[in-house]
């Protein structure tokens, strides 16, 4: 009902992203590990970098509160991720479900530490330093000139002017499910 709603196949959202999405999401608001359960975020890597493919919704006000480009790792892929690790250096992106965490300024601004839940997949995330934060590789203004999105050591970036919106909205105990 939600994805028919809110039109997120219109939008290219892939309609088992969301599914698992919402599966994972429920799990976890009844498990009460959710501290903002009115935001849910959908990182599709399975659509090309090109795309607008991280989706932030608003599941109080029934809205798509932003959606966004989001940098996939060094290794994952180029225009298309093919390639996924939890592994130390591996400069890959990680899959799953995270709980995001609180701010910090790093060496990329204002960034968001985000907790892999789920064993053997993502929890080896924090380890690895994989936050939300900006970079200049990503966004309108660099496809401009670059066939695809720059990418980054494995860090789910986003473009650098909409970084705080974007960490923002979903900081302090939102669900983001990264898939593929």
């Amino acid at each position: 009902v939600i994805y028919d709603s809110l039109r997120l196949n219109d939008l290219g959202l892939n309609i088992k992203a969301f599914q698992y999405a919402w599966k994972g999401y429920v799990a976890l608001r009844e498990k009460g590990k959710l501290k903002n359960p009115d935001i849910i975020s959908i990182c599709d890597f399975s659509q090309s970098s090109r795309n607008k493919r991280l989706y932030i919704i608003d599941l109080a006000e029934m809205k798509i509160v932003k959606e966004g480009s989001v940098a996939p790792g060094l290794v994952s892929g180029a225009e298309f991720e093919q390639f996924f690790s939890k592994r130390p250096e591996s400069h890959e992106s990680i899959l799953g479900f995270y709980i995001t965490g609180s701010t910090y300024e790093g060496q990329h601004g204002v960034s968001l530490r985000i907790n892999g839940i789920e064993r053997g997949i993502n929890d080896k995330a924090m380890a690895r330093r994989i936050v939300v934060h900006g970079a200049r590789y990503i966004g309108d203004n660099f496809l401009e000139e670059n066939p695809f999105t720059g990418r980054s050591f494995g860090c789910p970036a986003v473009p650098q002017e909409e970084t705080k919106e974007i960490i923002d909205l979903i900081k302090d105990g939102s669900c983001l499910f990264i898939y593929h």
